[in-house]
Order: C-alpha cells, then structure tokens, then sequence
C-alpha cells in the first residue's frame, strides 16, 4: 500500500511538473525588434560626388561639363532646359537685356534652348570650367575669341538646320534648340574630349547647414534696370530651396511646366562698361567684389574672388561653401551696386 501511494505521488508530482513546464513555455515573452526611426536611419554612402552641385552619386563623374548660351527675352519664355543646369549665370548681354549661361554636368536635358549669341564674358565663364561651349551666333570680341579656337564650341551659324534645329512655334532669333544628343554628336565629330569633369567647388556638410549664420531673408529682387528683366528669387521653406522668377513670372520648364529649383544664391557686382552703340559691354569678372549669398532663407555679406576662370565666394579670404544642389549666380553693375539694385525682404515684408 506504501508503494502504491509514493508511486502515486511520484505520477502526480511529473504531472504538475510538466504543466508547469508548458504554461512557462506559453507565457514567454517574443523579443520585438524596434523600429529605427528614419532620420536616424544611416544616409546611404556615395562613391562620388559632381562637382558643380556637391551631391552624391554612385555614377562616373568624369563626363564634361557643357555651357549654352540660353536666350533670356521676353519672347523666348518659358525656356527649355534650365532645370538640369547645375549652375546658371545671369547678366546683361546688351542694353537692359539679360542672357544666360547654363552649364550642365550632372544631368543632360533632351532639349536646351532657345539658344542665342555669344559675349566674351560668357566664353571666359565657360572657359574657367573647361566646358564645351553653345552659342547660335556671336559679338566681334567673342567672334575673334572662337575663330582663334579659345574654346572647344558649337556654334549655331554654321549648324543651322543640322544639329540646331529651329522651332516653328517662335519666330527667330527666338527659336533655336538643340538636344543634348545633338551636342555630342557634334563634339565628336569636330573631335572634342567629352570626358574631364571640372575642378571642385566647396560644399557644406549637414552640421554646417545646420549651422548656418545669416539674416532672415525670404525673398529677394534684383534690379537690371527694365521691369521685364528684374529677377526675383522666394525662399519656400517646406521644399528648403528658392523659387525663381522674371518680372513675377515663375520660370518653369516651357514643355512640363516643372519649376526652377536652386538651392544657393549668389549675387555679385562688378564694373560694366558699354563699348558699342548696340548697347554690348564689357563686364569684368577678375577683379573681385562685394556679394551677397541666399542659402536656407538666409543671407550673408561675402566677397567674390576669380579662382582659375571661376566665381568663388570668399570670407576672409577662404571659399564659403555651398549647399549642395543647384545654384544661380546674377551679376550686376557696381554702379548704383548691391544697395541700390538689389532688394531684401525677410518673412512677413
């Protein structure tokens, strides 16, 4: 009867043993992984960067740079193109008209234009970045300047038809284009490099932008002396970039309507000399000078300096960086300059 009742406990004791090994099993806790939230998740890692804009890119970045001499009248808006351009410059061509040079490196437009004549102003800004150069036409300087062979360039008076194609939906001299395609294949056929990216200009990292000193500046207007050629630039703070427009027009690409978006301002002043009855002139672009800079809705006094052929902005002496994205330079004359010509406006103003 005792071992009948030990045999009995021993059944009982493995019973409630083994339940009890199943209920701890049952109420184990599952390790949750937590979610990394995303602006901590790491930025992927870039094996290059583009020089003219300072953004990361796992593709070559040796392809040349490419400046086309882009229309800026009143009839040739809205223009085609200067949404790839990584960096445009903007100035007056003759009499109160502005022209633009934009220069391409990191992406190709299918098609840029309209494209007009050349300035020797505008040839020696491409020279400094050793670009091949566009322009349909030209001025006696910048004529004497491309026969010499000064710079690698396609010009549109001996391609008219060819690779410059004219569009009917203008009327010349408002109506020239050609495709980025077209630009190769010209440079190739006249047997021009089309590899060698430009030197560097310096960017700031996401510590320095975050750090970034200025005055509080959301909108800006530059004065080149007729309505129909004054620029504006307006900060849009949701999209952190600047908004561009001609005489309150937005500008925006002619065939989708997508907006200019530029990520650094730069606005110069120089001597400007007119040297014709046409109205042309001379711009001096190696003296240096005054400057402002728009970066993040805000805006600081700086100098610019010619550094081999390019337009740096320096603080005492040393470059300032920029964001890393598109940027717009507009030089003005010196005469009235920065105070007079160009007018700031912070948030509310």
């Amino acid at each position: 009867m005792m071992k009948r009742n030990i045999v009995l406990c021993l059944l009982v004791a493995g019973v409630l043993i083994t339940g009890c090994s199943k209920k701890e099993e049952v109420q184990e806790p599952v390790p949750v992984e937590e979610d990394v939230p995303k602006e901590e998740a790491e930025a992927p890692e870039f094996v290059h960067t583009y020089p003219l804009t300072g953004v990361g890119t796992n593709d070559s970045i040796d392809q040349r740079a490419v400046a086309v001499m882009v229309n800026n009248h009143t009839k040739a808006r809205p223009q085609s193109g200067l949404t790839k351009a990584d960096i445009v410059y903007e100035m007056l061509a003759e009499g109160e008209v502005t022209r633009l040079l934009a220069v391409y490196q990191s992406e190709k437009p299918e098609q840029v234009g309209p494209i007009r004549s050349a300035r020797d102003y505008y040839i020696e800004l491409a020279k400094g970045l050793d670009c091949i150069y566009v322009c349909h036409g030209n001025s006696p300087d910048a004529e004497s300047m491309l026969k010499q062979g000064y710079i690698d360039h396609l010009n549109g008076l001996y391609y008219d038809g060819t690779l410059f194609k004219r569009s009917s939906e203008r009327k010349a001299p408002h109506n020239s284009y050609i495709s980025f395609e077209n630009i190769e294949k010209g440079a190739m056929e006249k047997g021009y490099n089309l590899t060698g990216a430009p030197a560097s200009f310096v960017f700031l990292n996401k510590e320095e932008i975050k750090r970034l000193e200025g005055d509080s500046v959301t909108k800006v207007s530059i004065n080149y002396g007729f309505p129909a050629y004054n620029t504006q630039f307006e900060y849009d703070v949701q999209q952190g970039k600047y908004k561009r427009y001609s005489n309150g027009e937005q500008t925006k690409e002619a065939t989708t309507s997508v907006p200019v978006l530029v990520d650094n301002v730069l606005i110069i002043e120089t001597a400007h000399r007119v040297i014709d009855k046409v109205g042309r002139r001379d711009i001096d672009l190696q003296s240096g000078g005054k400057g402002y800079l728009l970066q993040k809705g805000k805006v600081k006094e700086v100098e610019w300096i010619n550094k081999d052929g390019r337009i740096v902005p320096v603080s005492n002496g040393v470059d300032v960086g920029l964001i890393p994205g598109k940027t717009w330079v507009n030089i003005i004359p010196n005469q009235p300059g920065l105070t007079k010509n160009v007018t700031l406006n912070a948030a509310g103003n």
